[in-house]
């Protein structure tokens, strides 16, 4: 083990020891104790600020898509009317997502005027126990879980109508523990944010 770190302090000795030199050309100088050349300077501002204030004005239009169930990294706002698949975000309250309020992205799955249906069905993975299985228009969006990830008990969304109502739409992803309609039903349209991927 000693010598491991020994011969990789070996190795990046040469590295660490050129800091100061690098340090002092990418400042306009030819060298370390050399005289400055404000030429050099001013090329290495005019290429770098520019990438700063477009990285600082780009930067907060962004957001980062930490879930799994969502197929991009990288998101930012669209203006437009929600369709059928677009991407949208919006801020979660639940007890099993904590005390603080989450920004949540997935899709839009199922829109104000649609059939929504659900079917209880023995599950599986835990005997004794529902999974509900939701159905749009006869198309299958998904199925929920009776436990989650850390053995907490999870009650699945019941539809009370047959038909998502005006102003809400049911979110959710293909993804079978994707946290999302299934377990809190559709989300208001006031409160969604239509999104693009950037990445």
């Amino acid at each position: 083990m000693l010598q491991r770190v020994w011969n990789t302090g070996k190795r990046l000795w040469p590295e660490v020891r050129l800091l100061p030199l690098r340090a002092a050309v990418a400042l306009g100088s030819a060298g370390l104790g050399e005289p400055p050349r404000p030429q050099q300077l001013w090329k290495a501002y005019c290429i770098v600020l520019p990438i700063g204030l477009l990285t600082w004005y780009a930067l907060p239009s962004v957001t980062l898509v930490a879930s799994p169930s969502i197929d991009a990294y990288l998101v930012h706002a669209a203006p437009g009317p929600i369709r059928r698949g677009d991407l949208v975000s919006f801020k979660l309250s639940h007890p099993l997502a904590g005390p603080v309020q989450l920004d949540v992205t997935k899709y839009a799955l199922c829109l104000p005027g649609d059939r929504i249906a659900m079917v209880e069905r023995p599950s599986p993975m835990h005997p004794g126990s529902q999974d509900g299985w939701y159905y749009c228009n006869g198309r299958l969006l998904g199925s929920s879980l009776p436990v989650g990830r850390e053995r907490q008990k999870l009650a699945h969304w019941q539809p009370a109508y047959p038909v998502i109502p005006a102003g809400y739409i049911y979110v959710g992803s293909a993804h079978p523990r994707g946290f999302d309609s299934r377990y809190y039903g559709p989300i208001a349209i006031s409160r969604l944010h239509r999104m693009e991927k950037v990445l």
